[in-house]
């Protein structure tokens, strides 16, 4: 965190290397943070462009579905994504008040909180399957360059339909999972993760890829072939290794489909630029790797973690039947809608954040591919130093002459190049007078984005929020792209900026985790309670003070990290 003069109501001041031209005059009056949770690394042209003409119209397309008082902002600064809200006024220039005699309960946000799971599975995931099954009916390659553009359009406007789907629910989501720990504390008292654990146990797509994967683990170990590819050959030859095997071709065909199902994702969640596990298996060969080294009982553990869930739902059961029906009803209900929505937020991300969004990117993948044959690009990959815009223009320009745009890349990438080296600011903009709302939104905010921790006077101690129950002592390995996973061995504590579905394999080796990011409903800290190990999220600036190798203590359930040596 900076160590600068913070005055409420004035502008935070700019460090020096990292000059801001703000987009519009009235940005420097709105408070901005960067978003590690989500986007840890440099933004490239494309997904800012992606930023600006669909993420940040979609997040305001699900406000405005369940008439939600805020509304959202996203820029780039710098290359670095920072993003903002600001409330919604009347005329008079206030947030407008409900009247005095409305029912709180009659509200499209609650009944959007109590209908999720009929919404879910009902309408949104239809809709979903049937996006992708168009998409992926469509075969760009052999398409004309007249009928690329036509499906560069076409892909475009299925991309923006995705993802407003995706905030359709997503908000919904995530106030469901916050309002139930509201009832859960008012009622049973202030337990940081007691809700939580009435949540455990429920099976979702990230739990469901990683099985799946440990079971190819069990196939490859009956293959003597396979087991021996994947145990003497570093992770990036294992692929080639196998197509070269016979005796493997089958596991391979195997791995494929797991691939083709589940590997349509990157690094996080830039799914557009970033590089999908089915362009390049190397994460999942790793994963594979380690997992040969290993014998658990997957089903075992989840059967556990069911029962203890089912126990705790009865002894909450127990303890209301003295309150009035109306709070028995209301816990029901909240629980039947918190449980729909820890599925959903693993399952949001399988569907949309990675395979929908990944047929926007086998658009830009082709477009790369004509505009660098064209030599309008030096290289295919250079798409992503193209905006949207100019991305379709070349296409057009293919029709007629071609452009040429390797000078504009090259500018790009010095401009990325320069800020890599710069540390940029957690804040812009002005800081708000007051302390935020005390609502069920702006909890549910916090609750997912993580609060700056309490300073810790003992520079041993790092302070965070409780993420997953537990305490354990082990080595530390700071991995902050998963192309750092094969350092991480069964036992050693994971120091990451932030996780997303893609790192879900290595809770099951880790002992702990700490993340710079987040809070208790952040994926990090979800996972790591189905995983059942201690997870400390929302540091700040754990990956900055420890480092390869230390011993530290996760303790889980204070929010606490120790360096012991």
């Amino acid at each position: 965190m900076e160590s600068v003069q913070l005055i409420p109501g004035q502008p935070i001041p700019i460090p020096p290397d990292f000059p801001i031209e703000w987009p519009r005059p009235t940005d420097l009056d709105i408070f901005w943070m960067r978003d590690v949770m989500h986007f840890p690394y440099q933004i490239l042209p494309l997904a800012a462009s992606f930023v600006e003409n669909i993420l940040e119209p979609s997040q305001n397309h699900g406000a405005v579905k369940v008439e939600m008082p805020v509304r959202f902002h996203c820029r780039i600064f710098n290359t670095h994504y920072y993003s903002a809200t600001t409330p919604v006024l009347g005329p008079d220039g206030r947030p407008p008040q409900p009247p005095a005699d409305a029912d709180p309960m009659d509200h499209p946000t609650v009944h959007a909180v109590m209908n999720i799971s009929d919404f879910w599975e009902n309408q949104l995931l239809p809709e979903i399957k049937q996006i992708l099954a168009h998409c992926e009916s469509i075969d760009l390659a052999s398409a004309t360059s007249a009928q690329l553009v036509s499906y560069f359009d076409d892909f475009m406007a299925q991309a923006i339909r995705s993802w407003q789907i995706h905030f359709e629910v997503a908000f919904t989501m995530l106030l469901a999972m916050s309002l139930f720990d509201d009832f859960y504390q008012e009622v049973f008292g202030a337990d940081a993760l007691g809700a939580y654990r009435l949540l455990q146990g429920l099976d979702n797509k990230s739990l469901e890829a990683n099985r799946k994967l440990y079971a190819l683990s069990r196939t490859a170990m009956e293959t003597p072939e396979v087991r021996t590819i994947l145990e003497t050959h570093p992770a990036e030859q294992v692929m080639a290794a196998l197509q070269a095997s016979k005796e493997s071709r089958p596991f391979l065909q195997e791995l494929n489909r797991w691939l083709q199902e589940y590997g349509q994702r990157g690094e996080m969640y830039d799914t557009l630029t970033s590089i999908s596990w089915i362009e390049e298996p190397t994460p999942a060969i790793r994963n594979l790797q380690d997992y040969i080294q290993r014998d658990e009982d997957i089903d075992a553990h989840r059967q556990a973690m069911q029962a203890e869930r089912e126990r705790l739902i009865e002894e909450a059961r127990a303890t209301l039947a003295s309150y009035p029906e109306a709070v028995r009803m209301q816990f029901e209900g909240l629980l039947c809608s918190a449980q729909a929505a820890t599925v959903i937020q693993e399952d949001h991300h399988y569907w949309l954040d990675h395979r929908a969004t990944y047929q926007l990117r086998r658009a830009f993948l082709e477009a790369g591919r004509r505009l660098a044959a064209a030599g309008t690009l030096a290289a295919p990959m250079d798409v992503v130093y193209l905006d949207f815009e100019e991305v379709r223009n070349a296409l057009l320009a293919l029709l007629q002459t071609p452009q040429q745009l390797h000078e504009r890349v090259a500018e790009r990438k010095a401009t990325l190049a320069h800020f890599a080296a710069i540390q940029p600011p957690m804040m812009l903009g002005t800081l708000p007078p007051g302390a935020p709302p005390d609502d069920p939104g702006t909890r549910a905010g916090m609750r997912f984005f993580g609060v700056p921790p309490q300073p810790s006077d003992d520079p041993n101690t790092i302070n965070g929020a409780a993420g997953s129950p537990g305490k354990v002592r082990g080595k530390a390995k700071v991995i902050r792209t998963l192309n750092e996973a094969g350092k991480l061995a069964a036992g050693d504590i994971l120091v990451t900026e932030t996780t997303a579905p893609p790192w879900t394999p290595l809770f099951a080796t880790a002992a702990a985790v700490v993340t710079d990011a987040g809070g208790i409903l952040s994926h990090c800290a979800v996972v790591a309670r189905e995983y059942a190990i201690p997870a400390v999220v929302g540091t700040y600036t754990a990956t900055h003070l420890i480092h390869d190798n230390m011993q530290i203590e996760v303790d889980g359930d204070n929010g606490v990290v120790r360096i012991i040596a």
